[in-house]
């Protein structure tokens, strides 16, 4: 009884803070879903998912909190990896190399790749995103026992977090686990669901695992139709760590982020663009507009709150349709910044 009433109180504190709190909107929503919830005939074991998984979220939000402005990469890959094979040394080499230009890693927390992405990046600049698993999946030393190491009871939970934090993300030979992370992320990307990110599939020096991969995607999805030939942009293969490396650095060499403002896309840049490369991006971009053109403007007034207000936009109505072809313009977007870019800081968000 004591503990009900503690709660009892606890609530109507929150509930009488909500007018003055920031957040107070988003908060009253999500307490009048569990009132909703609790006066409908749901089973126990629905409760326990929804406990559980709210209990990863929050876990998970307070522990990446204080690193909210440092961008940071998703590394996946098979946790079967030995350490003597060469997969093994190119993730421990690109998570060191990543690092070095300010990013933070985002690993599984397991062995394998895991474990080499998390030596190559240092405990310091390292997560661990471990999933409860009576076999195989327990923490590495090099993420063990720090405060960013997370366990989560669930799976889509744990996924949730990988892309919500992540601002790119690299994939190395796996199995079912890493083909499901290719693929989940594949999907929201051409999707709209997640990103613009660069997403980069790294093999071993001459190695055939992705370009397989990507031979079975364009004869028998791209060909068919099952995909669109453009949704092939949303990714870049690659057996060489340095050009892993500067394809995630360059996707934020001009391009900073977006987000939509109603039915405008807002792409935040790190500067203006000439008339002359806007012009360009009207002609040869012109298709992923729905209506008007697109537009080079300061920050919109709903925006006026937000930390990047200060940055340059472009503004349109976009199709969400394509989103391969989105990836190709921030493509070009980045190649016409010229030098100016060259010392800004692709690691700070």
């Amino acid at each position: 009884m004591d503990e009900l009433t503690n709660l009892k109180n606890d609530l109507m504190n929150a509930i009488d803070r909500l007018p003055a709190t920031k957040n107070g909107k988003w908060i009253q929503r999500t307490l009048e879903t569990i009132v909703r919830l609790s006066e409908t005939d749901i089973d126990r074991l629905d409760w326990k998912i929804l406990s559980a998984s709210v209990g990863d979220m929050e876990r998970a939000f307070e522990i990446f909190y204080p690193y909210r402005h440092t961008r940071k990469v998703a590394i996946f890959g098979s946790a079967r990896t030995s350490e003597t094979a060469p997969e093994y040394q190119l993730a421990e080499e690109f998570a060191r190399a990543i690092t070095q230009q300010g990013f933070m890693a985002i690993t599984g927390g397991g062995g394998g790749i895991m474990a080499a992405a998390n030596a190559g990046a240092g405990v310091e600049q390292s997560f661990g995103l471990n999933i409860q698993l009576p076999y195989e999946q327990g923490a590495n030393k090099y993420i063990s026992g720090d405060p960013k190491s997370i366990e989560f009871k669930y799976f889509f939970t744990r996924k949730l977090f990988f892309l919500r934090e992540s601002d790119a993300v690299a994939l190395f030979p796996g199995g079912f686990g890493t083909q499901d992370e290719a693929m989940e992320t594949l999907t929201l990307c051409q999707t709209g669901r997640y990103g613009p990110v660069p997403l980069v599939l790294i093999d071993r020096p001459g190695g055939s695992y992705w370009r397989d991969w990507d031979r079975y995607l364009r004869q028998h999805l791209a060909a068919t139709g099952l995909i669109g030939r453009d949704d092939l942009s949303l990714y870049t293969i690659t057996d060489d760590i340095q050009t892993a490396v500067e394809t995630i650095r360059n996707f934020y060499q001009v391009y900073h982020s977006s987000r939509y403002v109603g039915d405008l896309f807002v792409m935040r840049l790190k500067v203006s663009i000439c008339d002359r490369d806007l012009d360009f991006l009207n002609r040869e971009f012109g298709d992923l507009v729905a209506s008007g053109s697109i537009v080079q403007t300061t920050a919109l007034a709903d925006e006026l709150d937000d930390p990047t207000a200060a940055l340059p936009r472009l503004v349109f109505k976009f199709d969400r349709r394509d989103f391969g072809r989105l990836y190709q313009m921030i493509g070009k977007i980045n190649q016409m910044g010229g030098d100016i870019c060259l010392n800004t800081h692709p690691e700070t968000k």
